[in-house]
């Protein structure tokens, strides 16, 4: 069972009852689904006055009955037989289904939307029409049921035959009413049938054509909430699928809602209207392919809404209903409104129509607000009122009536005009009086406002009794009284309350005046005495004063005492305070002190010490050392005064330390030094441990020595005796001093290490072999197992060398003639004794060491020796070796095969006389005064070898500038690291020969030559071994230039047959006689010499008229010698037959003219060095591209 209340459906609580063994789901704010089994109640919040969606499993229903304006929502099972009176069998409900079975959550996209209640006003939720509540006051059940199974194929549910009767009954029923237009009030009409066997969407259903209000529907396509709730109203904020989710049966049914027509207003009235329209109507096209309107799946069903905001503002639902018309109540008189109409038929609403706007009649004003009282006295009243709405007529005049007093409901009328006021004079003192008002204009008079009663003014108040204090307070007293008993309550009595100090001399001065009963003077003085009367008036005039009373306020607290200070000298358990009466008392008398006590200068706790009147007190039980605080507060009739405005701080004197346990031992004692650690004592003293002192006291001596004193609790005792026991005693000290010391502490020393050994004695056997011995020290009760004997040739870097039980050792391996440092230790199981003295040992002298390295001299080093160094020298030098002692006097170099040379003391020599390009192995030995050392290691040298010979010149190609010449074997061009080099010359005209080209390669070009012209070179080849000798001299003649290429020749026709070519000429060369020779071609035959000779023209007769020419012309040097040197061709020129549109073209111009000449010239061939010139120029233009693609893109 779900109960709800219509009316607080805004913001109310919906609880949910589920039967035992039932079971129903709901969907939650996020979308997930929520199964919950009875028995269980749930309370939902319905945020906007909607009834959640209830799914129940299949063969059951949910049905909503109302009630005495409560909806419940009942879950019971499908019965097979109709109920058409709308009864439900409620008092027989049927067994609940299983508990095992489950609750029914159909597929999302079949999930019905909530079903909403149509609101009554914009924003809120409205209640049931009032029609409805009077007709049906017995309950009326409304079936809510999904038509579709778990896999969205349609239910068929079996239907006997009385069940079918009935359905087809009903559809027959809903014709007739859709046709005859009932006006959408059709009384008792049965609810449709519960089953639909079509596969579409619920169905919706309106009953009894009674709609619901503030349905909002904004140009909207969405699918109606679940079967027959439209009718009982919606919020319209989730109405299920939109429109793209719909079949293709569903749109065209849509289609055909949507072509409703707007409405018709008539019957206009002040507070009303009649809607009327047509029934949508489908084309043309359509009427031919499509059934009769009886083959809608269920009747038209249409809502009505209207808008008081404009044709496009917010629209209300006024009426919901299967009629053709509606009346629409309720309406504001005098205001324009807009009326659309939607038709709806299974769970599909329209588009809404065009919107109409009317506006409604004026009418009569709204009822007035009653009038109220302005002022008044005993016999007269003021009266005053509000206008109200006039309903879009002005208000004329206002009808004021009343009941002169006489209380019997029957009222005169006492003004009638246009003003807000009126006055009444002539009444009672004391007297009740009704009044009504109402407002007339043009359209009429409206009702009367509700009846109001006012009172007259009664005569002079009697004197009332004196006030009485309530509540007192330091600066303020809280006084009441009482209201005359003689004054009716009706008269509007005032008070006036009257205060005089005492001493003041002022008299009685107001302190109040108003209709209050109760009053608090403030401002007051502490302890001092008030008298009070109190006097009654109205309008009529003022009572006498009530009898004088006194009263006292109360005293203030005392202020804080004055700072206490210390009486005496600070022991360390007590110290004695003292301190002042405060100087204000609050005006009483101060009846104890009390004094508090802190330790520490925290002052978060704090107890207390003393409370009594006297003004000193001594704290005892302090512990010496520490910190307290005391503060001082005073307590009087007026309360409690602050505590002092600075505390006490106090220090008691510390004492020393108290004794402290014996030190205990840390690890095994040692021979020669004990570890000892303790623990501070468990009474400083008030003072923080800053020293701790340890005594030591020997086996055989009682007096005590200090061995260390220091804050730390551990120290390291030295200086003992291995084997022997010691007692140790401790004491603590702090800045009052050393406590008393603790118990004795025995400990005994372990075996200690060997004492250090005697320096130890050395014996030289040889140069290089020394005997070292020693003798044993004490062994401080272990024996020695082991001696160490360190040897090295600087104090600081000794090394052990030997380590073992002999009293001596010998040192083989010596060098001669060096100093030597040795040292000796004992070692038993104790530990290791000290090292002896060092002993310095010298080795005596020997014959010199080895000579290490031998190496060959450089260039640059030999260059200093006067001797000529050639191939046949070897310059060597060495390392000079260790003379053991003895300065060295010469040296033996041994080449093998020759006797060995000998040297002074010098480590260079240069060895002549060898065999060029020759390996040698060289070793070489020192000598002393004691005698000849070892030979070096054999090195192996090589002598230099011979300088190479020149090679042999050639002339490789040459020309009229250049010479390329030739020599040796080998590339053109080699490798700077290559061993041979070659130097080139050439000969000048002074007869010296200059440099040319000096490197490893065996080619060279000798440019910018004079032609026909001798010139002599030599070579010389050079190496690491030195520079060769010259060639023998080479002469190369350069050969005579040709002449140098001619231009294009120019070509002029002369006529038809005949043409002039003529080209440019050339200088003598060097005396040599120029000749020129033109060659022509015709057509594409081979060219033909055409004329040879000196001159620089020539005419060219007998060509054929429609034939292409080419010529071109070259310079031959004649030399003296007979010889003739031919220059490359000129560029062919090309003379073309001429046109006769050129000939006519050019008019008068004659044979002379040279139009035809210069119009026959072809495009030229370019030269080779003109085609290596744009080549370079192409490639230079690449490099600067590339070099700018490099630099901005990669560098930057």
């Amino acid at each position: 069972l779900l109960f709800f209340d219509p009316v607080f459906l805004g913001s109310s609580v919906i609880l949910v009852q589920v039967n035992p063994g039932e079971a129903f789901t709901i969907r939650r704010e996020d979308g997930q689904f929520q199964c919950i089994t009875g028995p269980a109640q749930v309370p939902m919040m319905s945020p906007n006055g909607s009834v959640p969606p209830i799914y129940v499993p299949p063969g059951y229903v949910s049905q909503i009955i109302e009630e005495n304006g409560v909806r419940r929502v009942l879950v019971l099972p499908q019965q097979p037989d109709f109920h058409p009176g709308g009864h439900s069998p409620l008092h027989h409900p049927p067994p609940p289904p299983h508990a095992h079975l489950p609750a029914f959550i159909p597929h999302p996209a079949m999930i019905p939307p909530p079903p909403h209640l149509y609101t009554g006003m914009a924003g809120g939720v409205g209640d049931l029409s009032s029609q409805y509540i009077s007709q049906y006051h017995p309950a009326h059940i409304f079936s809510d049921q999904d038509s579709h199974s778990q896999h969205g194929r349609p239910s068929f549910v079996h239907r006997d035959d009385r069940t079918n009767k009935t359905h087809e009954r009903l559809q027959k029923k809903l014709k007739e009413r859709q046709g005859g237009g009932g006006g959408g009030q059709v009384k008792d009409s049965p609810p449709s049938s519960p089953q639909k066997s079509c596969n579409s969407p619920p169905v919706v259903d309106i009953h009894n054509g009674i709609g619901g209000k503030g349905l909002e529907a904004e140009h909207r396509h969405m699918v109606a909430c679940s079967d027959k709730q439209i009718g009982k109203g919606k919020n319209g904020e989730s109405r299920g699928k939109v429109y793209n989710e719909l079949d293709k049966e569903a749109q065209v049914l849509l289609a055909f809602l949507s072509t409703i027509g707007k409405p018709v207003v008539s019957d206009i009235q002040a507070r009303g209207a009649v809607i009327s329209w047509s029934a949508p109507t489908r084309p043309e096209s359509e009427k031919t392919t499509t059934e009769d309107d009886s083959a809608l799946p269920d009747p038209l069903s249409y809502e009505v809404s209207i808008s008081i905001t404009g044709k496009d503002g917010k629209y209300q639902t006024k009426y919901s209903g299967e009629g053709l018309n509606a009346t629409l109540e309720d309406l504001r008189p005098a205001t324009d409104y807009h009326v659309r109409v939607q038709a709806m038929c299974n769970c599909l609403l329209g588009s809404p129509s065009e919107a109409v706007g009317f506006t409604t009649l004026s009418c009569e004003p709204d009822p007035p607000s009653p009038p109220r009282k302005a002022s008044g006295n005993k016999n007269t009243l003021s009266l005053q009122w509000k206008a109200p709405c006039d309903n879009g007529s002005k208000i004329k005049n206002y009808i004021l009536q009343w009941d002169e007093g006489k209380g019997t409901g029957v009222f005169e009328q006492c003004y009638y005009g246009p003003q807000k006021q009126y006055r009444v004079t002539k009444l009672t003192p004391a007297s009740r009086y009704s009044f009504r008002l109402a407002a007339k204009n043009d359209m009429g008079v409206s009702e009367f406002s509700e009846v109001v009663d006012l009172f007259t003014s009664c005569s002079v108040p009697l004197p009332p009794f004196p006030p009485e204090l309530e509540m007192a307070g330091v600066t303020w007293l809280c006084l009441k009284w009482q209201r005359p008993s003689s004054s009716p309550k009706e008269d509007d009595i005032y008070y006036v309350l009257e205060m005089e100090e005492e001493g003041s001399g002022y008299g009685f001065q107001p302190s109040y005046d108003g209709d209050e009963l109760s009053f608090t003077v403030r401002n007051l003085h502490r302890s001092t005495k008030y008298k009070f009367r109190v006097a009654a008036y109205n309008s009529e005039g003022k009572s006498n004063p009530s009898q004088v009373v006194e009263f006292i306020t109360k005293p203030d607290k005392p202020s804080c005492p004055c700072r206490p200070v210390i009486r005496g000298r600070v022991q360390p358990d007590s110290f004695k305070m003292a301190w002042e009466p405060p100087k204000e008392n609050g005006g009483a008398e101060v009846t104890k002190y009390v004094v508090e006590l802190s330790e520490g200068l925290s002052g978060l706790s704090w107890e207390l010490a003393y409370s009594g009147p006297a003004l000193e007190h001594v704290c005892e039980g302090l512990k010496p050392g520490c910190s307290y605080q005391t503060r001082v507060y005073c307590i009087s009739e007026g309360g409690q005064s602050p505590v002092s405005h600075s505390t006490l701080q106090v220090q008691t004197p510390a004492v020393p330390p108290g004794p402290c346990q014996p030190p205990r031992l840390v690890g095994k004692p040692k021979a020669r030094e004990v570890q000892l650690r303790w623990g501070p004592p468990q009474v400083d003293g008030g003072s923080p441990v800053t020293c701790y002192s340890v005594e030591v006291s020997g086996p055989q001596c009682e007096e005590s020595r200090e061995v260390y004193q220091g804050p730390e609790l551990d120290c390291s005792v030295g200086g003992l005796m291995p084997g022997k026991t010691y007692s140790f005693r401790l004491k603590a000290a702090n800045k009052a001093g050393f406590g008393p010391l603790s118990e004795r502490y025995e400990v005994t020393t372990g075996p200690g290490a060997p004492e250090q050994c005697k320096a130890p004695s050395t014996t030289c056997k040889s140069p290089s072999c020394v005997v070292v011995s020693w003798e044993a020290p004490p062994c401080n009760g272990a024996p020695v197992t082991e001696f160490r004997l360190e040897w090295g040739a600087a104090e600081g870097s000794m090394q052990v060398c030997y380590s073992g039980p002999s009293f001596s050792h010998e040192m083989k391996g010596l060098l001669p003639a060096t100093n030597y440092f040795c040292r000796v230790q004992a070692v038993n199981v104790a530990g290791v004794g000290p090292f002896s003295e060092a002993v310095l040992c010298q080795t005596p002298c020997s014959v010199p060491a080895t000579v290490s390295n031998i190496y060959v001299l450089k260039e640059s080093e030999l260059l200093k020796y006067e001797t000529p160094t050639d191939s046949t020298c070897l310059g060597i030098c060495w390392d000079a070796p260790c003379d053991h002692g003895s300065e060295i006097t010469s040296y033996l170099i041994d080449l093998g095969e020759k006797q060995p040379i000998a040297v002074g003391p010098v480590t260079k020599h240069i060895i002549q006389h060898l065999q060029p390009d020759t390996s040698y192995r060289i070793r070489i030995q020192a000598q002393n005064s004691l005698g000849t050392g070892p030979f070096s290691h054999t090195f192996k040298l090589k002598t230099k070898p011979l300088p190479p010979q020149p090679p042999r010149l050639e002339c490789t190609a040459f020309s009229h500038q250049t010479l390329r010449l030739k020599w040796g074997d080998g590339p053109a061009k080699a490798a700077s690291s290559d061993a041979l080099q070659y130097h080139l010359q050439m000969g000048d005209r002074n007869g010296r020969f200059i440099s040319l080209y000096k490197g490893p390669c065996h080619t060279h070009k000798v440019q910018r030559l004079n032609e026909s012209t001798s010139y002599t070179f030599r070579i010389q080849a050079f190496n690491e071994a030195g520079e060769g000798p010259f060639s023998s001299v080479y002469t190369f003649t350069t050969p005579r230039s040709p002449p140098a290429p001619l231009k294009a020749p120019k070509v002029e026709r002369l006529d038809d047959n005949s043409c002039e070519v003529t080209w440019e000429a050339l200088p003598h060369m060097k005396g040599d006689p120029v000749i020129y020779s033109l060659q022509c071609m015709m057509g594409n035959s081979e060219f033909k010499q055409a004329y040879r000779g000196s001159a620089t023209s020539f005419h060219v007769p007998n060509l054929q008229p429609n034939s292409d020419y080419r010529f071109r012309v070259c310079a031959i040097r004649q030399c003296q010698d007979g010889t003739e040197l031919s220059g490359p061709y000129s560029p062919t020129v090309t003379l073309s037959p001429q046109r006769n549109d050129t000939v006519l073209g050019g008019g008068a111009a004659g044979s002379g003219s040279r139009t035809g000449t210069e119009s026959s010239r072809t495009r030229q061939s370019l030269t080779d060095e003109q085609c290596a010139f744009l080549l370079l120029m192409v490639f230079a233009v690449i490099a600067i591209l590339i070099a700018f693609v490099i630099q901005y893109f990669v560098i930057k």
